[in-house]
């Protein structure tokens, strides 16, 4: 096991798991990384949200970040980056772990990024996401396949990835959150979009204080749980598919495989999947940035 191996079994409790009455709160806890999700908290979600999931009494599910960031997107460079680490997998996708060239990050991504999100959108009851602070890349995935997103103020969102010359994130819901121009210039300039503006395009259900904030998103989930469960599940379910007729899975799929041609290319020329930026870079330049 390697050192950054050793750091990530290493950290304790990452995702917290509760109950208030009929509603789970599922809990990224990495704040010291802006809760930047390694693999082994990718694994974790998914087993809190199967709980979820499992529990007849619940009937809502919140996703939220501890401190001050809900979530500075995929981990690309803290002690506990763990890509290199065989999983549990979900999917029926084999292990990237032993396998070279294009075939590692693919299989890894189909199967921890894409294919996750995909797991979670689909979950049979409906999903709240609490935004605060940073909402990056990798964490809007995390967003955006919550059924309603409730922000603070002081949120914010972005996808700079095209500064790696990839086009946007794995889970290409860009156009269906956003109006295709407006997705368009949040991509092309990886600018931060705030919550208030996030609102206005209809990506965002509400923008509260950030004192507010969890007992907001509590209040909407509790009001939320009063409808018949089955009723809940199948107008999911009808939204979702409708989505998908609109082309939202076979768009995505197209989207994923540019995105796996750019890894490629990036380490053709470069010698890098992500063209020679790591977590502080992406960082600086985004401060400079905003």
């Amino acid at each position: 096991m390697s050192e950054k191996s050793n750091a990530a079994a290493e950290e304790k409790d990452i995702v917290l798991y509760e109950t208030h009455e009929n509603v789970a709160i599922i809990t990224m806890n990495r704040p010291q990384y802006n809760n930047a999700q390694n693999g082994r908290m990718t694994y974790e979600l998914d087993d809190a949200f199967k709980r979820a999931v499992d529990d007849d009494n619940v009937k809502v599910i919140i996703l939220k970040g501890a401190g001050k960031h809900f979530s500075a997107g995929h981990d690309i460079g803290t002690p506990g980056r763990d890509i290199n680490d065989s999983q549990d997998r979900k999917t029926l996708w084999y292990d990237h772990a032993n396998k070279t060239g294009g075939e590692f990050l693919y299989v890894r991504e189909a199967e921890a990024y894409l294919g996750m999100c995909r797991r979670w959108r689909d979950a049979p009851k409906p999903t709240i996401a609490m935004v605060q602070g940073a909402c990056i890349a990798g964490g809007l995935m995390l967003a955006w396949v919550c059924d309603l997103i409730v922000a603070s103020d002081d949120a914010f969102f972005s996808d700079p990835v095209v500064r790696m010359g990839i086009p946007g994130v794995e889970y290409f819901a860009h156009p269906y959150e956003l109006n295709p121009r407006i997705a368009k210039e949040f991509l092309f300039t990886g600018d931060r979009m705030s919550a208030e503006r996030a609102y206005q395009m209809g990506m965002v259900n509400r923008v509260v204080s950030r004192d507010s904030l969890d007992e907001e998103t509590l209040k909407l989930a509790t009001k939320v749980a009063e409808m018949p469960r089955l009723g809940l599940t199948l107008t999911k379910q009808a939204i979702n598919h409708i989505e998908d007729l609109q082309g939202k899975r076979t768009g995505m799929d197209a989207a994923f495989a540019w995105h796996h041609f750019a890894h490629t290319h990036n380490e053709l020329e470069t010698g890098h999947k992500l063209a020679g930026q790591d977590a502080k870079s992406m960082a600086a330049k985004n401060k400079a940035e905003s």
